[in-house]
């Protein structure tokens, strides 16, 4: 890989960000969600996709790429969309690439890598969360293709989604065995979008309660082979959390960096608090918090791209990186002071927005019975 190239565009998507993105992103924050255009305007200077064949509508190249886009956007503390992102270059995109025919492919990657259709992926429920063999969705099949009825909510993206890729029991009498996913156009009757959820943080990244009601689709929306959809949402997990760990690393450095300029500016004692021996030692454990979990997502990301990156490394990763995120961030608030708390300053946005990271793509909890079912070999 061309560091130098990686370089210029790492710089290239840090202009247009700070320039035509950033400006607008505390209104979108108050409005609770960003306008659809802004999808657009990112498939426009290519930064959606990006690891995508040229073929299929991106510029081929490494996942280090499309990693670095999420950093860029991380670091300027714009969490919600990083999210957003990543569900949709880095995982729903990534399913129709690895599980979709030709058509499928050739139907949505252009214009997902475009802008031109938004992708989400429906996998929780009202009463399945991280137990998805306890969803009740139904996909039955008919002379026609296959009738989809059921809910699903937390859905990001799902305001804006074109392409939804649903999980559904299509054999109920299989468990978990019995799950396939399919690809539907939300422009299909029967397809409904609830509110967009209110939540404590993540504001302008939209977040949806969806809705099938005898929504049909052809035969030929289904995602790869017949129930075998529980078996691609493990296969597809630790990319999901490579991007997880990304977000988290770069919304604590960039939570660093603003502390670190507050703190050399903000006097106590007629000195500034940068002075002061519990600041520096504070900033020093996160700077190292922050440094170790990069160390580890380089390791993961090198087994990914090797096709090496097994599902209990990758949740040690998650675990680890948005654990640190959560602690690093609150240690950072502490040293603004009251005006940490304070919705004025972006350490505040930073903190609520980290919450959610221990919960989503899977709970710590989750994770930690993932890593100690390998290591236990049961």
């Amino acid at each position: 890989m061309d560091n130098h190239e990686l370089q210029l565009f790492r710089d290239s998507a840090q202009r247009l960000l700070r320039n035509e993105v950033l400006p607008h992103y505390d209104s979108w924050e108050r409005a609770g969600i960003t306008p659809r255009s802004l999808w657009n305007l990112l498939g426009d200077n290519g930064l959606l996709c990006v690891d995508l064949p040229p073929e299929l509508g991106g510029s081929g190249v490494p996942l280090a790429y499309s990693q670095a886009v999420i950093e860029e956007v991380g670091q300027l503390g714009m969490a919600a969309l990083a999210t957003n992102m990543v569900v949709h270059s880095d995982i729903v995109a990534h399913y129709v690439l690895h599980y979709g025919n030709a058509a499928q492919q050739q139907h949505w990657l252009p214009q997902m890598a475009s802008g031109a259709a938004v992708g989400a992926i429906a996998m929780t429920e009202p009463g399945a969360g991280s137990d998805l063999q306890g969803m009740r969705t139904s996909a039955v099949r008919n002379d026609a293709g296959w009738l989809i009825n059921g809910s699903k909510t937390f859905i990001t993206n799902g305001q804006h989604a074109d392409l939804v890729i649903v999980a559904a029991k299509s054999d109920p009498k299989q468990g978990g065995k019995g799950i396939s996913l399919f690809l539907v156009d939300t422009t299909l009757p029967g397809f409904e979008r609830g509110r967009n959820l209110e939540k404590i943080g993540l504001h302008s990244g939209d977040t949806s309660e969806l809705f099938f009601n005898d929504l049909q689709i052809g035969a030929d929306a289904l995602l790869g082979e017949l129930n075998q959809g529980f078996v691609y949402m493990m296969q597809q997990l630790p990319r999901e959390r490579l991007g997880v760990a990304t977000a988290a690393i770069a919304a604590a450095e960039g939570a660093l960096q603003w502390t670190c300029d507050y703190v050399k500016e903000r006097q106590a004692f007629g000195k500034p608090i940068s002075a002061l021996q519990n600041t520096r030692f504070k900033l020093a454990e996160a700077k190292t918090r922050i440094e170790l979990n990069k160390a580890l997502l380089q390791q993961c990301i090198a087994r990914y791209e090797d096709g090496k990156l097994d599902v209990a490394t990758a949740a040690m990763l998650k675990l680890s990186s948005t654990e640190m995120q959560g602690k690093v961030i609150d240690e950072c608030l502490q040293l603004f002071g009251g005006y940490g708390y304070m919705l004025e300053y972006p350490i505040s946005r930073a903190y609520v927005d980290a919450r959610v990271q221990r919960i989503y793509a899977g709970t710590s909890e989750i994770m930690k019975e993932i890593i100690a079912r390998d290591l236990l070999g049961r």
